[in-house]
């Protein structure tokens, strides 16, 4: 049986003022735990540490900045022995490749590898003190199931959701004798302020509040892989295991659709 949200625990989310940070945060509260929640909007912090103001602490930062980082890193020591961090901040930005412009890869990258990347700068030391302890830790990390298929547009995105999933899984190995569990989420399309923008059908999405339950039930029951909606997950599973010859057709056909489709819709 897992140990993890087992008893009323100590967690740090990061990108927590919205979207899917925000209903995790809520989901945990309702649980009963206790809260060190990070963003970059003030007012949305504020509003979610009201919900349990002696159990949910704000401290904005922006997790690319190490200044940040490192201002907040005294109120995540304040609360506690660090049980859990949930590093969910991240970015989705598309290009256009009729007019590349490499400053799209650059800050999907920035935000989504190398922010989480920076965030266990405070993270891991917490969380190794927690283990010497005798006391259970657990690493999250928030990718996408985008980078099992080459999707149109997604160069960056993709791109850094994949460099994000394999720092995980060499975090796995390496942190494992320490006593720390790491975990990746790769959810599908879930509704938020980001895929709000969206300008393509988005298959079999989940409301944030379905993620967050589909997150927290994983962690409750141990697992290390945690990924959703299962059709859609499965689906691009199994197409990344087919020939690369017939993937580079399908994504090409695909990403031929979707730009018809924008032409036709403008």
């Amino acid at each position: 049986m897992s140990e993890r949200l087992g008893t009323a625990s100590n967690i740090w989310i990061t990108g927590a003022s919205s979207g899917i940070g925000e209903a995790v945060t809520r989901a945990l509260v309702d649980q009963g735990h206790r809260l060190v929640i990070t963003g970059r909007r003030q007012d949305a912090l504020d509003g979610l540490s009201a919900l349990a103001p002696e159990r949910v602490v704000a401290a904005q930062a922006d997790t690319t900045s190490r200044d940040d980082l490192l201002g907040i890193s005294s109120a995540l020591e304040a609360h506690g022995d660090l049980n859990m961090a949930i590093l969910n901040a991240g970015t989705c930005e598309y290009l256009e490749i009729a007019d590349y412009d490499s400053t799209v890869i650059e800050n999907n990258i920035n935000t989504n590898v190398v922010g989480t990347a920076r965030c266990l700068d405070i993270a891991l030391p917490a969380l190794r003190r927690t283990v010497a302890k005798g006391q259970p830790a657990t690493l999250v990390i928030v990718s996408s199931s985008a980078w099992w298929f080459p999707f149109g547009r997604a160069e960056g995105y993709g791109a850094s959701k994949a460099a994000l999933t394999y720092f995980a899984h060499a975090l796995r190995a390496d942190l494992a004798p320490e006593g720390i569990d790491v975990v990746v989420v790769s959810p599908g399309f879930v509704k938020t302020p980001l895929t709000d923008r969206n300008d393509f059908p988005m298959p079999f999405l989940v409301s944030a509040e379905d993620a967050a339950s589909r997150i927290v039930t994983g962690l409750l029951k141990g697992r290390n892989e945690i990924a959703f909606p299962k059709r859609f997950t499965w689906t691009l599973k199994a197409l990344s295991a087919l020939p690369q010859g017939l993937i580079d057709r399908m994504a090409a056909s695909m990403s031929r659709k979707s730009r018809n489709e924008q032409e036709t819709n403008g």
